[in-house]
This record gives C-alpha cells, structure tokens and sequence, in this order.
C-alpha cells in the first residue's frame, strides 16, 4: 500500500478507535452518555462587530486560541492544514497565501499580497510579516473570498485576522514547556495576567524555543534548520468608566532559522527525498550563513467611546521588521552522492528587508437591534520599504565566472480610504447589507543593480525609476435569509482590489517592465449557515464563482536566469466549502472541513514557456514566440482539487479526578502544482494524508497537564515548492525543492501557577 493509503487508513483507524471506545466503552460509560450539551457559539469580529460565526455571510474558517495552542499551530505553514483552500507556499524567499489557489508568487519579493493578515486589526502586507509566528492568542479568522469593502486593499483572494488574547477578570498565570523529540530541543512559554486596579488590567506573554531541524546536514553535521526564536507581547486595557476603554499592545519578536530545507532532485524521474542533505560552509561562495529570520516590533493602540448606543472606535498601528535571508543549495545529486572537484550549485542568492508602517482607522458603529445598521470609517497609511537583493557565484561558466553582484529596491506607500456598510432589516427574517469602499493608493520607487566584485554574471542596467497613483472602488452586496430559527441563507456579490507596484529584484530591468498593473477579484457566493439538533450540529456550505482580471504573476525563468512579472488576462477559481461539526455525546466532539476548487487561467497570453515543450512550441528568447505562448486552461499553482480536515475531539473523566484529553486530525490535499514549468514530473507535488494527534492528561480542572504530541506521524515527505537549476549554475541537470516539515513528536507539560 502506499504511503498515501497508509496515511488515510491510520487515520480512519483511529478515529474508528475514537469513536468505538466512546460508544461502546462499556454500561457505565453507556449511562453516562444521555444526552450531549450544544456547541458553544464562535464569535468573530470580521464585520468590525462582534457576532456570532452563524450570523455572518461570509465563508469563514475560525481556529480557536485553544486549538492553536493544543496541536502546535506556531505560524500559517501549519495552519494551512486545519484551512480548505488555503494554502502557503514555502520557498527560499517569503512564504505567500493563498485562497481559492489565488496568492502573490514569491519571484517578485516586494509583491503586495492578494490575502492580507491583521493582528489585532492591524494591517499586513508583506510577505515577510507572514513568518511571524503564532503565540497566546484568542482565535484565528481565516475569511475566503475578497474582503475590500471592510478590510481594504490588498484583500482580493482573502484575509487572515489574528486575536491575540487580552487581559483576564481574575489573576491567571501559567507556565508551559514542551521538548521535542525529532526537534531535540524545547518550546518554553507562559503568561500573567488579571487586574492591575479597579480600572487597569494587563497581560504579559512570551515564548521561547529553541530546536533543531528535521533534515540532516551531511556536511556540517548539523540538522538543519535550527530554530531560535524569542517572543514578548505586553497588552494594557484601561478602563475607566463603563462608555471608555484604550488597549495598547506592544510585542517584539525574533525567529531566526539557521540552515535550509532544500533538496536535490531529479528532472526525468520521481525523487524519494530523504531526510539528508549537503550545503558546505561557508555556504558556497556567500560570506554569509545560510540562514532566514525576522527581526519585529509591532505596537498598537485601540480606543472604544460608546455613546447613546454608537461605539466610536480609533486604531492606531506601528509596525516594523528587518529580515535576513540567504538561501545556498543542497550540493549533492538527487542520488545523494557528491559532484567531483566541488563544482555543483556553488551559487547562492539573498534578500534582506527593512519595513516601517503606521496606520490610523477610525469608524462609527451604530447601535444594533435596529432597522437600519451601520458602520462608517475612515483608514490611511504609510510605509517605507528598501529590499536588498545579493547574488554570491563561484567557479561557473566551466570555472571561470565568479563573483558578487546586488540590487537594491526602494518603495514610499500611502493609502487612504473612507468605507462604510449599512444592513437593513426589511422584515424579521429578511436582511439587505450593502458595503462599499474608495481607496486611493501612491506609491514611488526606484531599482539599482551592481557588480560588487568579480566576473558579471547577470546584466546590469542603468537605475529606473516609477511613480503610481491608483484608485479603486470596492462595493459588496448580500442578501439574507432566515428559513428557519436556526437556518441562514446568503447570496453575496463583491469586488476586490490588489494595488499595482514595481519589479524588485530582476537583473537587467529596464523601464518599460518597471511596472505593473493593479488586478481585481469579482466574487459570487451563496449558502447556507445552520444550527440543528438543539444546537449538538453546525454545518455550513458555501459555494462560490471567484473572477479575477489582470492578475499579477511572477515566474522564473531557468534558461534565461531571471524573473518574468506581469498581468495575466483573466482567471477563475469555482468550487464548495463545508465546514461541519458534531457533539454526538458530552465527551466527543467530531469536525469535517472540506473544500472543492476547479481554479485556472482563462486566458493568459505572454505566459512562461512550459517544462514539457520544444523550442518550437515557445522559446523564452524570442519575444515573438513568448507573446504568442497562451496557457489558456492550465490550472493555478498550489490550488488543490480536494482539501480540508476531518478530526475528533473526545475527553473522558477517569480516577482520582483526573480527565483524559485525545485530538485526532486527518490532514489531507489531493495533487497540485508547486513550480513554474508546471512539469508533471518534479513540479506535481502528489495529494497526501497527515496525521496529528494529541493526548493529554491532568485534572479536571486544568490546574496542571502532561500531554504527547505528534504532527504528520506519517512522515509524509511533501515539496513546498521547486524549480529547475539552469545549466550555467548546476553541473548536473536536476531541481531544488523546498521541503515541508518531517515528521515531530513531542511532549508538553503545563502548570498554572494561580
């Protein structure tokens, strides 16, 4: 059977084993298990309120703070799997998400992204603020389809709001240490929080790790990649009368990788990738470590003044990083075995960042429970961005081309938008909600490239320069309906926007490829939000048309050594989302979350030659032939046909006033590409099946909790992206694949010291 097959039936096994022992656990526990309680409501703030999940007519995947913290979802690479139809790339520059199989591709590294995260209502753009890990929060909102009528620019495939957790009534403080096994090494965190005075309370949370990797370096005998991460989030609530509230957050983080997670593989046949690898010190020809990390400091202040039924509400934001990020390349064959005379990929390549940003949202809520609802608001912002770009080469060209050549990018932003939404009440049962926002958008730029020393290896050109200004208009339309007390229907029509911008890190730019167009995102969605059975089942279905029109594409380019940014015409993505969970009994709790997506360009002429065709068929050095290539109907990368999760949650009281705690999650994807090339052979990462599960252990009333932990216990060796190594780079014809993580089995314990 393959790996595949023994990943699906591990984890049908379990849950059977799950629900068998709930079942039929014996007469007592049968006496026990009368009649469940109902499932606690989820409540999200994706319309700028706070409402009950079931009350939003939006596609809305929701993570709990406490499922974060219990499966170990530490950043969006690990999120992915508990999401359908999300999906994040994995590369050596900046991770990128997608939705709906639409996202920014990572060849262009000043790209704004097509789904946008906010941190407590802070926005962020840049791929880089995506390495940022997760740590003491409330709960994750993952919203599919556009969002720019309440979230902006920027969000035309989706949005990502991340809640971190606030202060408590009562004083709490606990401790939590965990040590991997596969990782040998620990992940300390805890937090204190509660009331300072009558009217201040704070809250302080950090978290530290520090673990090995999961690939073996043969060369330095390290296991790559080393993980070092340290993390401080400080929140004051002042609140001084019952109309009057200020939460100010500051949080400083630094999570640094040491190694690399590329692997060598082969161009004709399949790779069994391994758990080894080879990159040399000094890595290559660079001077630097191979290394990836950021560097940030993220500050916020909200204020809420209710008024006679209204909230007036102000968000500020600061938000700044530093990244460093050099990617050097396995030197071994795909075979595992290492090239004569150590001239194979001795080339590496970096792009260190530096980002400043500071927004102001200010917006008027009315009161609820009237006829006509209401929220009106006004955002700007403005940031500051400088990607360097170096590119370290030894011995090639058959050992005569070496040296160092870079590029520096600068970028000055600004938007400003007023937006607003109204929901009328026609009837009891019937709601008519009307969104709409203006954004106008600036931004100035200008790139440089140089031959710092050596031999040139890629052309160099005089500066360029660029200045944009863009306007958009993002409306949304949704009709509501009630059919039952506990049964919603929704129709929704809405627009999205993503800003135009600038080419940042391509050899030999020239002014007429500078820049680039701004795309936008057309949605239609319809379904249905239920609570049934007294409240013991949830379910969920929305089926969705997304269009999108000029939609920016990066690809690289390994016969020519360079990137190609531009719009494509038109694509699409259709599909049907279903969010399930069940409370069969008191002490099971089971979910299903699984999406169907048919995403694909619809027309896209100019397109990157394909890996499967002749010269004659599109040559990448003739314009002509490149113009003419279309790749009508082949599908988008990383958008999966099936997707989704399937988990089971059971706890059990046993002796001595102790629970018993099992989480149980079948992650899985059908196939999807994950290279430009679109090679069937090294570019189609094949569909799999991951396993999580949890068990745990302590009293019933949390005080402490040993717990084992265990994410993809199949091992499933899946690629998070790959390309194809020019000849002039590599003496052997192969690609490099950016490997997802191994296997981690780990144990946790906690203390609540009061």
């Amino acid at each position: 059977m393959s790996r595949r097959g023994l990943a699906l039936g591990s984890a049908a096994s379990v849950l059977a084993q799950v629900m068998a022992f709930t079942l039929f656990g014996g007469a007592a526990h049968a006496a026990e298990a009368a009649e469940a309680s109902a499932l606690e409501p989820v409540i999200v703030t994706a319309q700028k309120r706070e409402q009950n999940l079931q009350e939003v007519p939006v596609s809305i995947s929701v993570i709990s703070g406490q499922k974060v913290a219990d499966m170990h979802i530490d950043d969006l690479r690990t999120l992915q799997g508990y999401v359908p139809n999300l999906a994040i790339l994995n590369s050596g520059v900046n991770p990128v998400v997608y939705i709906r199989g639409f996202g920014s591709g990572p060849n262009n590294v000043a790209f704004d992204q097509e789904v946008s995260v906010y941190v407590d209502g802070i926005y962020g753009g840049r791929g880089a603020q995506f390495t940022a890990p997760f740590f003491d929060v409330s709960r994750i909102e993952v919203l599919r389809g556009p969002q720019g009528a309440l979230f902006g620019r920027n969000t035309a495939a989706g949005a990502i709001s991340i809640v971190s957790a606030g202060p408590t009534t009562a004083p709490e403080a606990q401790v939590t240490g965990l040590y991997d096994w596969t990782r040998r090494g620990y992940d300390i965190s805890g937090y204190v929080s509660g009331p300072l005075s009558d009217t201040l309370g704070g809250r302080l949370a950090v978290k530290f790790v520090d673990q090995d990797g999961w690939l073996k370096n043969r060369a330095t005998g390290n296991r790559d990649p080393e993980l070092k991460q340290q993390l401080v989030r400080g929140t004051l609530v002042w609140r001084p009368t019952s109309d009057f509230d200020v939460t100010g957050k500051y949080e400083y983080g630094h999570h640094h990788y040491f190694g690399g997670v590329t692997l060598s593989g082969y161009l004709d046949r399949p790779t069994d990738f391994s758990d080894e690898r080879y990159v040399s010190e000094p890595y290559g020809p660079s001077p630097q470590p191979e290394e990836s990390g950021i560097t940030s400091n993220n500050a916020s202040v909200t204020a809420n003044y209710h008024f006679s039924g209204f909230t007036l509400t102000s968000v500020t934001g600061f938000s700044k990083f530093k990244t460093v990020r050099l990617s050097a390349y396995d030197e071994a064959n795909p075979d595992h075995t290492l090239p004569p005379n150590d001239t194979n990929a001795l080339y590496a390549n970096g792009f260190p960042e530096h980002y400043d940003q500071f927004s102001e949202e200010v917006r008027l809520l009315s009161p609820t429970g009237q006829r006509l609802e209401y929220l009106v608001g006004l955002y700007y912002d403005t940031s500051d961005y400088h990607l360097h770009q170096d590119t370290y080469y030894r011995l090639l060209g058959g050992g005569t081309i070496t040296g160092h050549q870079s590029t520096d990018f600068y970028q000055y932003g600004s938007t400003w938008s007023p937006f607003g939404q109204a929901t009328f009440h026609a009837t009891d049962k019937f709601r008519v909600v009307g969104s709409i926002r203006y954004s106008q958008v600036k931004k100035s730029a200008n790139f440089s490239s140089r031959t710092d020393s050596g031999t040139p290896l890629n052309p160099i050109k005089p500066q360029v320069f660029g200045d944009l200004k863009e306007h958009y208009t993002d409306p949304s339309f949704t009709l509501q309906y009630d059919v039952a007390p506990h049964v919603m229907l929704y129709a929704t029509a809405a627009r999205g926007s993503k800003s135009g911008g600038f080419v940042s890190n391509t050899y030999g730019m020239t002014p007429d490829r500078f820049q680039f167009r701004p795309e936008r995102s057309t949605n239609y969605e319809a379904g249905v939000k239920s609570v049934l059975a007294d409240g013991r089942v949830q379910a969920n279905l929305a089926i969705f048309d997304m269009k999108f029109k000029d939609l920016q594409q990066s690809a690289y380019d390994p016969d020519r050594r360079t990137f190609l940014t531009r719009n494509a015409a038109r694509a699409s993505s259709k599909g049907a989302e279903l969010d399930l969970e069940w409370l069969p009994l008191n002490e099971l709790q089971l979910s299903a979350n699984v999406a169907y997506l048919d995403a694909k360009f619809d027309d896209y002429p100019g397109a990157p030659c394909l890996a499967t065709e002749t010269l004659a068929q599109c040559n990448s050095a003739d314009p002509a032939s490149l113009a003419a290539h279309n790749v009508k109907g082949l599908p988008l990368q990383f958008a999966p046909k099936w997707s989704g999760n399937i988990g089971a949650r059971y706890t059990r009281d046993v002796m001595n006033d102790l629970r018993l705690v099992a989480n149980v999650n079948a992650l899985f994807r059908s196939k999807y590409y994950v290279a430009d090339g679109y090679s069937p052979i090294w570019g189609l990462q094949d569909g799999w099946v991951k396993l999580d599960a949890r068990i745990q252990i302590g009293p019933a009333d949390d005080r402490w909790h040993v717990a084992l932990v265990g994410r993809n216990l199949t091992d499933e060796h899946t690629v998070g992206a790959a390309i194809r190594f020019p000849g002039s780079i590599t003496a052997v014809t192969r690609t490099q694949n950016w490997m997802d993580e191994y296997r981690s089995v780990a144990i946790e314990g906690a203390f609540k010291v009061f």
